[in-house]
């Protein structure tokens, strides 16, 4: 077995390869080629949880878990939200042949899968984007929507005024060729955009479909149970929609799960899967004026194809740290 730290996940997985695996990935998931049972969310103290989500791939032939800590306190201590470990099983004998840091692998595959979806949905000149959250989301995703749209504006927006303009600051560093603003005002940083990503841990919605101007792209992304929601009943009503898989969507997305409960939308009323979309077995953005909205939750499968590519890059490269049980 093979242990790879952070810093060699960080080397490993660059956003631009991420993009790629995801999207290879993503047309297996919708081809069922995946097996992905249901994440399992263990309560451990407040609000903090823990997640396993395990999984095989047959392309590139694989199985593993991962096993996540849910600390939503923990940005506050300098820490990620997100902290845990992923353990990669080779297909052919069944033996354990990785184990990565869980943490910055979520991150920079979460927002491969924002950026999958916003290549495939978003128009063409989509150059304005609004990042509803400043932490560790954000910043992947503002890596990811600079790799696939030319993005000339960014408006960053949370409940904390610093927080949101120290965010705008350092990135404005890395991106000196793009306007930043800040603040605490979320439906104007909303209503201006082209591209939305929500990448907060909000309970209850906190962006409304009514702010949300024609032709845009959203990607909903924060909220991962089904008792959290970022988006209100108007942005589900507004927008078409595709899932990452629409097992985990229908029992783990609070607005689609609430608002078929209530009888105000039917399954039938999602456009897709993206990997269908992306293997050309549905459609995708209609005209210019649809609102196109990537309800992501994350699946087993995005964490075993990037553990993977890390793996096999590892290997190529004489990283990582060889231990034996």
């Amino acid at each position: 077995m093979i242990v790879l730290t952070h810093d060699d996940v960080a080397t490993l997985l660059p956003m631009t390869e991420a993009i790629e695996v995801v999207a290879r990935v993503m047309k297996g998931v919708s081809e069922r080629t995946a097996q992905l049972p249901l994440r399992s969310v263990v309560p451990v103290g407040g609000d903090n949880r823990m997640g396993v989500m395990p999984g095989a791939i047959a392309d590139p032939a694989c199985f593993g878990v991962k096993l996540i800590s849910l600390f939503p306190d923990n940005p506050a201590r300098g820490l990620s939200s997100h902290r845990g470990a992923i353990v990669l099983f080779e297909a052919e004998t069944g033996g354990a042949v990785a184990m990565m840091d869980a943490s910055l692998l979520t991150a920079i595959r979460t927002a491969a899968a924002s950026a999958v979806a916003t290549r495939a949905l978003a128009r063409d000149e989509a150059e304005s984007l609004a990042l509803i959250g400043y932490g560790e989301q954000a910043e992947y995703h503002l890596t990811a929507m600079m790799a696939v749209r030319p993005i000339k504006r960014v408006a960053v927006a949370g409940r904390s005024a610093e927080k949101a303009a120290a965010f705008a600051a350092a990135a404005a560093a890395d991106y000196p060729d793009v306007a930043f603003s800040s603040g605490t005002d979320l439906r104007a940083a909303v209503s201006g955009a082209d591209i939305i990503c929500t990448v907060t841990a909000a309970p209850t919605p906190i962006v409304s479909g009514d702010w949300v101007k024609p032709g845009a792209h959203v990607n909903v992304v924060g909220s991962s149970i089904p008792s959290m929601r970022e988006v209100d009943d108007r942005m589900v009503s507004r927008a078409a929609i595709w899932v990452d898989y629409l097992p985990s969507t229908l029992a783990q997305a609070g607005e689609i799960v609430e608002m078929i409960a209530a009888g105000t939308l039917a399954e039938s009323d999602l456009k897709g899967e993206i990997g269908a979309l992306l293997s050309g077995d549905i459609a995708g953005r209609a005209s210019d004026e649809q609102i196109t909205l990537y309800r992501s939750l994350g699946v087993a499968a995005q964490d075993l194809a990037a553990a993977q590519h890390v793996l096999t890059r590892a290997r190529a490269e004489g990283r990582g740290q060889p231990v034996t049980f």
